[in-house]
């Protein structure tokens, strides 16, 4: 059966323009997050290495500077704690980083309920597109007429087309969608294990910003003086 890419197009009632849609979209999709994660986990950890190796050293300043230089995105997590740490309390950090994270983590999921949805539909294009294209078939059929196998085989084998398309495009998107579901899962791991390293060494660290308690002074101010008079008073006695 030969037929031009036009004629394909045709079949279903306008169903397989639809699913062909559907198939550039999944593919779109697919390239753009393959391209987002891309060395996602590797960047990472070779910015958690440098963050936390120099932290251990306390050298703060040097960690917070790879953060800024780095590409990665968890460096941007890291950044929110090196802000927070010099006027908030350790469990407002932690909070702040972790949120900071959960960001992150959306952001490796983005497009992906479009491989879902596709992955849903496309099957029932196809069928729609196959009911559609039997019924104008068999439509053109006069009442009365004498119909052969072959005159409703046609119709019928073209239609069915729609149906086969929707099933292929339909399994491409479940499999596409799997495999970035499962590969931002193990991103959201790994950038879990990374963030409490850099919490523990972070909020061990000496921080030069945090202010250094003195002794509290009498109202006066003058409590060291009060302290001499009180040892004069006792040598005089």
């Amino acid at each position: 059966m030969d037929q031009s890419v036009w004629e394909l197009l045709s079949h279903g009632g306008g169903a397989m323009y639809v699913v062909v849609a559907f198939s550039v979209i999944a593919l779109a999709v697919a390239i753009e997050r393959f391209i987002a994660q891309f060395n996602f986990i590797t960047r990472a950890r070779a910015l958690g290495e440098t963050v936390t190796r120099n932290l251990a050293r306390g050298e703060v300043d040097a960690a917070r500077s790879a953060c800024e230089r780095s590409q990665s995105p968890i460096a941007d997590v890291f950044l929110v704690g090196y802000e927070r740490i010099k006027n908030s309390k350790p469990d407002h950090v932690v909070t702040a980083v972790h949120r900071e994270r959960l960001r992150v983590n959306q952001t490796l999921r983005t497009r992906l309920w479009m491989l879902g949805t596709i992955g849903a539909t496309a099957p029932f294009v196809g069928l729609f597109g196959t009911v559609a294209g039997i019924i104008t078939g068999l439509g053109g059929f006069q009442k009365g007429q004498q119909v052969s196998f072959s005159d409703v085989a046609g119709p019928v084998s073209q239609a069915l087309i729609v149906t086969a398309a929707g099933i292929l495009v339909a399994v491409e998107s479940v499999i596409l969608f799997n495999y970035f579901s499962q590969r931002a899962s193990r991103v959201a791991t790994e950038m879990k294990l990374l963030t409490d390293e850099f919490l523990e060494l972070l909020l061990d660290a000496p921080q030069d910003s945090q202010p250094v308690r003195g002794k509290k002074l009498e109202p006066s101010g003058k409590s060291e003086d009060v302290k001499g008079v009180k040892d004069g008073s006792r040598e005089a006695a």
